[in-house]
């Protein structure tokens, strides 16, 4: 074997069109974290898996400083189911991701003061799952394959990135001001 051929196996490795196993990785991240993602959402806003429901969702949200809790509780509870059902489908990929990221966005802030363990973890878990989906897209199982508005890759993994960060700090700001 000679350097050259080493050499001509990395590239060939690093063109090669994702494999079936890739696709299959992406599936199982995709519908598990999507689906545990979205029941979180269920709990707080339909109060399913032993969750508090709406109304005492509101209310944590108004105790942690998010007021009117009514409108941040609601927001994200609908972030979470939403965002987690379509990650799970891998539908509308770019959106889903920025939707799970924006949310742990905020988690991340709101438990900052808490410490990694017991403060902002779980936040940063989400948001990591979100980012990894942006930039890899949901592969090829998934609703979005083959369809004229899939979209994935460095651009569109940055786009979804600013799209979070926007919709983050605008509900950061928010609860501050009103």
């Amino acid at each position: 074997m000679t350097a050259g051929s080493t050499l001509d196996r990395t590239d060939n490795a690093t063109t090669r069109e994702p494999t079936l196993s890739t696709d299959i990785g992406l599936l199982i991240l995709r519908v598990v974290f999507g689906l545990l993602f979205a029941a979180h959402g269920a709990q707080k806003l339909f109060g399913w898996f032993g969750g508090e429901g709406l109304d005492a969702n509101n209310a944590g949200f108004e105790k942690m400083g998010f007021n009117p809790g009514d409108l941040f509780g609601t927001a994200a509870g609908l972030s979470e189911f939403v965002g987690g059902v379509l990650l799970a489908l891998g539908a509308f990929t770019p959106l889903a991701a920025a939707i799970v990221l924006g949310t742990g966005i905020v988690i991340v802030n709101t438990g900052f003061s808490k410490g990694l363990l017991g403060g902002y973890e779980m936040g940063l878990l989400f948001a990591v799952v979100a980012l990894v989906i942006a930039f890899t897209g949901p592969g090829r199982l998934a609703v979005d394959s083959g369809r004229p508005w899939a979209r994935s890759g460095l651009t569109w993994g940055l786009i979804s990135v600013g799209a979070a960060v926007v919709a983050a700090v605008i509900t950061l700001i928010f609860k501050g001001v009103l």
